[in-house]
């Protein structure tokens, strides 16, 4: 006996394919170092230099442009005011280091997937609709 209800419907005729509009990036951690470094004219705090170091050898580096480093250096002025006892520019400081995925809810929120050197490859991770995750302990039953 065939199974109940009528015969679903092809996909290619569905209306919804709940596809992901924006397409997961992936960037693998491989130690090099990017980007400018800060202007020397200015006098940085030392936690602004750790900071801006952590920026340029962050495997998100790989993806930033001209146009990213320069943001990124009017952003580093920022975290510059904030450990020099400007309290006042913390949630600008917060909003702008969101768009260059610094929070692992930051990076889920751009689609942004990083690995370290010695984590699987994203072609190897697990896709979507294969066991495991929030419906891996269900298993096929057969007729």
């Amino acid at each position: 006996m065939a199974g109940r209800g009528p015969t679903p419907k092809d996909p290619a005729k569905r209306r919804r394919r709940n596809a992901d509009p924006v397409p997961t990036t992936y960037v693998v951690a491989d130690g090099q170092v990017r980007g400018p470094d800060l202007p020397e004219d200015y006098p940085w705090h030392a936690q602004t230099r750790a900071w801006w170091e952590t920026w340029r050898s962050s495997p998100q580096a790989k993806t930033f442009t001209d146009t990213d480093w320069r943001f990124l250096t009017d952003t580093a002025l920022l975290h510059n005011a904030l450990w020099s006892g400007d309290a006042k520019v913390g949630a600008e400081l917060r909003l702008r280091v969101a768009k260059f995925g610094a929070t692992p809810e930051d990076r889920a929120r751009l689609r942004l997937q990083v690995s370290g050197g010695g984590d699987v490859p994203p072609a190897e991770a697990e896709q979507p609709g294969q066991p495991g995750g929030r419906y891996g302990h269900l298993r096929a039953v057969s007729e």
